[in-house]
């Protein structure tokens, strides 16, 4: 792998690097590098913080340690779930046309700021599709315009790439929380008895909840535009000693016959075809309209069909997996212990703690801006949307019931606020790190500034459409 020492330009003005909130950004990277521990050390003592609040409550220990390890299990299936996401995103956005598609992009953009605005547009545009294609999709823009566009800053072209992850992605499809309250069999049950389901149409497709990430993504891109520096301060990938190849992924020749199959794409055809037969069946029969069928399962296998079908061969789908299984890790370990934080939270009788007190200190009015505020700072320590939210779920749905405030609109509010802390936190930059072979702390200073900026516009838009939607009583179904 390519070295991140950066070889300074001697010619060269001073960077934009040099500005407070860069330095700032900068600053706040290399204190995460030395100090910021690995995303599993937060669920750990999360576990034990908990545990600890319950005891200060008045809860039993012997009750809360049951009551933990008896849900350690329980999000399995949205684990799993959360796991298939990250695969289809990638396994698509890997695919040979999807790379062609990319290199064709990369030909408009005739000079550095125009390049990183096209890659916030699209960073963003693709989250509202699946986070896993946004990740990938957006780094493989990256290394293309790299090769092209001279005197491109790698570390805002790099932020532009995860605006995806930092803005708008939970007001998409791949929403962790709006996805599961819209999946019976994701919501564990002691969720499901406060909320019932909330389909989709009560969340994600609300005009106001469209109308969020329009604002966001027209503001981010020109936020992305705006603070690009010239390509005389730029610290491009060759200054960093990069150098990207191809995206284009070759398969090996075959050498045997029994291979012949896995080099072929009729099975290919055979079995995306049948996947895509049942998508059709499924959603022209479902009583509600394909919308109310939309959920987290049909939706990965829609992703998982059309990584089939773009990768033509089996190998060329099997080789793609295999790349992208190691990002899943920290998803597949961590989220048993989340679970282990919501099995305390519902199983003893915190969620009622916390339900009661956030319906006495606030008011209808003032609930959305507390769950907003309340959601970006837990953000900070939990970088995971759907382990965080069957957290918070709990008591938050529990204080909108008593409130009286939208359910639907609670879960955006959370989605809209959850995704700031996302343009500083360094989990789910991995696969695009990754990618670019840079560091965290070459993206953050950039992210920084993004997040200044959203947090008020984020917050505002929280409280000001809570007061446009009717609350609607949950409808719990067995």
């Amino acid at each position: 792998m390519a070295s991140t020492n950066v070889t300074k330009k001697p010619a060269a003005p001073s960077s934009v690097a040099d500005g407070p909130l860069v330095r700032f950004g900068l600053a706040l990277s290399n204190w995460s590098e030395r100090w910021f521990p690995d995303p599993l050390v937060f669920a750990f003592a999360g576990v034990i913080l908990v545990f600890i609040f319950g005891l200060c409550i008045g809860q039993k220990p012997a009750n809360l340690a049951f009551q933990g390890g008896k849900a350690f299990w329980t999000l399995v299936p949205f684990t799993m779930q959360m796991v298939m996401i990250i695969i289809g995103g990638y396994v698509v956005a890997t695919a040979p046309i999807v790379n062609r598609f990319i290199a064709w992009i990369a030909k408009f953009p005739k000079n550095p700021r125009t390049a990183i605005a096209v890659v916030a547009f699209l960073s963003m545009l693709t989250s509202l599709i699946s986070w896993g294609l946004s990740l990938i999709f957006s780094g493989l823009l990256v290394r293309e315009l790299a090769k092209r566009i001279k005197g491109m800053d790698i570390r805002a072209a790099g932020a532009a790439a995860y605006l995806g992850l930092g803005a708008v992605w939970a007001l998409g499809l791949s929403s962790s929380a709006a996805m599961m309250m819209a999946t019976k069999t994701a919501i564990p049950a002691g969720l499901f008895q406060i909320a019932g389901v909330i389909p989709l149409k009560q969340t994600l497709f609300l005009w106001q909840s469209i109308a969020t990430a329009g604002i966001l993504i027209v503001v981010s891109t020109i936020i992305a535009y705006a603070s690009a520096p010239s390509a005389e301060k730029a610290k491009t990938a060759a200054d960093y000693g990069i150098e990207y190849e191809s995206g284009e992924r070759k398969l090996e020749p075959r050498t045997r016959p029994g291979e012949w199959l896995e080099y072929s794409p009729l099975l290919s055809i055979l079995m995306a075809g049948l996947l895509i037969w049942y998508l059709a069946t499924f959603f022209k029969s479902a009583p509600n309209g394909a919308l109310a069928a939309l959920d987290l399962n049909n939706y990965n296998l829609m992703f998982i069909a059309a990584g089939i079908l773009l990768h033509w061969r089996p190998k060329s789908f099997v080789k793609a997996v295999s790349e992208c299984v190691p990002a899943t890790g920290g998803v597949l370990i961590q989220f048993p212990f989340y679970a282990v934080i919501f099995g305390m939270i519902v199983g003893s009788g915190i969620s009622d703690w916390m339900a009661a007190l956030f319906a006495r200190i606030t008011t209808q009015n003032t609930y959305p801006l507390l769950v907003a505020l309340y959601s970006a700072l837990i953000g900070v320590f939990v970088p995971s949307g759907g382990s965080k939210w069957v957290i918070e779920a709990p008591y938050i749905l529990q204080a909108a019931n008593t409130l009286h405030v939208h359910l639907g609109w609670v879960v955006q509010i959370y989605n809209a606020s959850e995704a700031l802390p996302n343009l500083v936190n360094p989990f789910w930059m991995l696969p695009l790190l990754g990618l670019l072979r840079l560091k965290a702390r070459d993206l953050v200073g950039y992210g920084v500034l993004q997040m200044m900026l959203h947090v008020p516009i984020v917050f505002f838009l929280c409280w000001y459409f809570a007061h446009a939607i009717q609350y609607i009583a949950p409808v719990i179904t067995k």
